[in-house]
């Protein structure tokens, strides 16, 4: 029987350092085998060392951007904490690929167009040849789900990625007041995180 990956996904930390903390803390209780940051990373507040917690304890890390943290801070990131940016890229992790794309439209340095968000799940997912079992990581939430409740209105080309790519498990942030929402949209698990993290196993 293959062992499950159990992830700690979160989103929309803004800098908050003790979130981090509680957050590494968290996994390592929970004994993780990765931690997946689906954007808004920085923004808010420009805090040091916000990687530095998982790092600490030896924790793989996976991030995007958000709407609010520049491309260029979250390259940063990936490069001096040796973590991966997955904005328009793919990793695997045992049996599990993972395919992302940062940025949301809207306000912030990362506001990001449909066409750009579609063309990045797009050549994210064709570097995943002959992986069954696929997450998709996003900032933005797609189009017609639980996390439009606050009005503001997903990204269709996530929703399309969703219909076309068939990811088993889609996880996001972006919207805070729709946190810890879940739904299925096909037949992918859709979950808006949120900033207390949340548990997945695939």
């Amino acid at each position: 029987m293959t062992k499950k990956l159990r992830i700690l996904a979160a989103a929309d930390i803004h800098g908050d350092s003790k979130l981090v903390k509680k957050l590494a803390e968290k996994a390592q209780r929970e004994k993780v085998d990765l931690i997946v940051l689906c954007g808004d990373i920085t923004g808010w507040t420009e805090t040091k060392n916000i990687i530095k917690p998982f790092k600490d304890k030896n924790q793989k890390v996976l991030i995007l951007p958000g709407n609010w943290d520049s491309f260029a801070t979250i390259d940063f990131l990936a490069e001096i904490y040796g973590v991966k940016n997955i904005h328009g890229y793919s990793v695997k992790y045992e049996n599990v690929g993972f395919f992302g794309a940062g940025g949301a439209e809207g306000p912030g340095p990362s506001s990001s167009s449909e066409k750009e968000i579609w063309e990045n799940l797009k050549k994210a997912h064709d570097s995943l040849k002959g992986i069954e079992k696929k997450i998709m990581v996003t900032h933005a939430h797609p189009s017609n789900s639980l996390s439009e409740c606050s009005g503001v209105k997903g990204s269709k080309a996530i929703t399309k990625a969703i219909k076309q790519f068939k990811p088993d498990i889609l996880i996001h942030g972006h919207i805070h007041e729709a946190s810890g929402a879940e739904e299925t949209i096909g037949k992918t698990k859709v979950f808006n995180v949120g900033r207390e993290g949340r548990i997945l196993e695939i």
